[in-house]
């Protein structure tokens, strides 16, 4: 059996997608079910629903043997994953924003972000001294409300940015969904993930 993480929502739904073109199918839609594994009917398939952010702790402690996660998630994070495909779909970019088109951030600016890694990198290039606060959620409030100058978060349109009367000023990352996979189980398990990798890409 093989185990694979991915978080409820729209990743989970492509990938749901891509596995029954494969032939895996479950007794009731992954999308809707309130299991947090289920079993595919075939019994080669065992899928563990978490939170996108924990997908790669499951999959780098052998929790799960795969995982299906963002690139953004991965390149904050860095965990001890094998990248086997990128999935093409769940496109986004990890940007920069602030109130104004037209500005640029002065030091010691505060910044709210959920990626404080990617963040504080990010503004050592620029040689550009920041204070990072840590948001688990409404980042785009935080500038609104005075609480940091700017923000670092991820936007698919930039609908949600413009809403709050807010601007992309820079791209951090560009994040697609990404097939990974535990080294040690990777190893124990190569055939059958082998062809996964293989078969998959003919459905993207």
């Amino acid at each position: 059996m093989i185990r694979v993480a991915v978080a409820k929502g729209y990743l989970l739904g492509k990938t749901a997608e891509i596995f029954e073109q494969l032939g895996v199918y479950f007794s009731e839609a992954l999308t809707e079910t309130r299991q947090l594994q289920i079993t595919d009917t075939s019994g080669r398939y065992t899928f563990i629903l978490v939170r996108p952010w924990d997908v790669p702790v499951f999959v780098a402690n052998g929790a799960a043997d795969m995982g299906v996660v963002g690139e953004d998630v991965l390149a904050e994070q860095q965990p001890n994953v094998v990248r086997l495909l990128d999935l093409k779909f769940g496109a986004c970019q990890l940007v920069l924003a602030g109130l104004s088109a037209s500005d640029s951030v002065k030091p010691y600016s505060r910044v709210a972000t959920k990626y404080p890694r990617l963040t504080e990198s990010y503004f050592q290039t620029k040689h550009c001294p920041i204070s990072v606060l840590k948001l688990y959620g409404s980042i785009e409030s935080a500038p609104v409300t005075g609480l940091a100058d700017y923000i670092v978060d991820l936007t698919a349109t930039g609908a949600t940015l413009k809403a709050n009367g807010l601007h992309s000023l820079d791209t951090l990352v560009e994040s697609t969904a990404l097939l990974v996979a535990n080294p040690v189980r990777l190893r124990f398990l190569h055939p059958d993930i082998s062809t996964l990798v293989t078969q998959i890409p003919a459905f993207l």
